[in-house]
């Protein structure tokens, strides 16, 4: 698998050179997050541009690393601006991918999920004090 990767206190982010993401693609990738996720990265932007064709087994990777990154509190970003891609995503993918155009979306994503995050961890630090929202 061809790619380059930077790697952010937030997000890693993953910059494929492939134009096919299948059979011979799909594995490495994998193998590539599950080292990510063991250096504590839930957060993975992935830039898609050069992606053309998605195999099946591209399509079970992307999920299994969507679930884990999710299960983590993170997020998955695949940057695409191939309308094609981004349909085929959504048939395939389901409704909790977060497909957006571009890598700088992504990145404004990550971080808005951190402030999400942030936030819904205050509101159960306040519950946990007995406090409630009007105090």
């Amino acid at each position: 698998m061809n790619y380059t990767i930077e790697k952010n206190e937030q997000y890693a982010l993953i910059r494929l050179s492939e134009s096919d993401f299948s059979d011979n693609i799909a594995p490495d990738f994998e193998t590539l997050c599950k080292g990510l996720f063991r250096e504590g990265y839930s957060n993975i932007i992935v830039d898609m541009a050069t992606v053309q064709n998605l195999g099946p087994a591209g399509v079970i990777a992307i999920r299994r690393v969507n679930r884990h990154c999710t299960s983590e509190e993170g997020l998955l970003v695949l940057a695409t601006g191939d309308d094609d891609l981004v349909e085929h995503l959504d048939k395939a993918g389901g409704a909790d991918l977060t497909i957006l155009p571009t890598v700088e979306e992504g990145i404004d994503a990550v971080f808005m999920n951190e402030l999400e995050n942030d936030f819904r961890s205050e509101d159960d630090d306040e519950y946990d004090r007995g406090g409630s929202v009007a105090d």
